[in-house]
């Protein structure tokens, strides 16, 4: 991958998982950090670890991308801090694995602030800056979930999927100004996102149901750099996109009955 030194990348939910492997990431290949975080002392954990093992600037700014003004307060703290954006890495995300009706109106508003407002007006306003610029790399994170009408999903995979298909069209838009779009739709993710214990996680990790999270970060960024417009992670999830699109009506309710109609997951 190409030297990052002396570029700037901002990336939220930086704080853990995803995005701290994706800081990790940047900052091996040289490059400075904003990360944005809800929570304070994480980020600020999470900046101080990722400054002192690779040797760069970072700058840990606690923001709830939630509120409308989200992208005008990161844009104000660059203009202040006189830091110039080379790639946008849009990562903060919730999940929820409940029927709609059962989710709290707090949170469906949190998914579709989150996922959809902060993931517009941030890609909008990074786009502009970017095209102003003529170069720039920008990556929203979407989910293998985006092709999976399943229940217990649904608020995740919609608003997922809405990532998805504006980052592909925002693709396409900005490529004649030197600006590079793309979507990240990982499968399962050994993180904290989902939920899952320890020891599941240790075991779907040997199972290869779910994946590193260092590794997808590496990989991810890679293509980012290269140019692509979207990227899968592993075989295994591409083949069960296909497979799950086909799953009859008849499967899908057992999923709802076995799953969420017994109580095994509420918000």
């Amino acid at each position: 991958m190409k030297n990052l030194k002396g570029k700037l990348a901002v990336v939220t939910g930086a704080s853990g998982g995803i995005g701290l492997e994706f800081c990790k990431v940047l900052a091996e290949l040289g490059a400075s950090l904003l990360m944005v975080a809800i929570d304070d002392e994480p980020l600020r954990k999470a900046a101080a670890l990722v400054a002192d093992a690779y040797g760069v600037p970072t700058h840990p700014l606690t923001l709830d991308l939630c509120q409308p003004d989200a992208a005008d307060r990161i844009f104000g703290y660059l203009d202040n801090a006189a830091l110039e954006p080379y790639i946008l890495i849009n990562n903060a995300g919730i999940f929820s694995f409940a029927p709609v009706a059962d989710i709290p109106e707090r949170k469906v508003e949190a998914f579709i602030d989150l996922h959809v407002r902060a993931a517009t007006m941030l890609s909008i306003r990074f786009a502009q800056y970017f095209r102003r610029r003529g170069e720039g790399y920008l990556l929203n994170m979407s989910s293998m979930s985006c092709w999976m009408p399943m229940p217990g999903l649904a608020m995740y995979a919609a608003t997922k999927a809405y990532i998805r298909v504006f980052s592909r069209s925002l693709h396409y838009e900005m490529r004649d100004y030197g600006v590079k779009v793309m979507v990240a739709c990982p499968g399962g993710i050994a993180t904290d996102l989902f939920g899952l214990p320890d020891n599941l996680k240790r075991l779907a990790l040997r199972l290869g149901a779910i994946a590193p999270p260092d590794r997808f970060a590496h990989r991810a960024l890679s293509r980012l750099l290269k140019g692509r417009k979207q990227y899968i992670n592993g075989l295994t999830n591409r083949l069960a996109i296909l497979f799950i699109g086909m799953l009859p009506t008849r499967a899908r309710m057992q999923v709802k009955r076995r799953l969420l109609d017994r109580g095994i997951s509420r918000p």
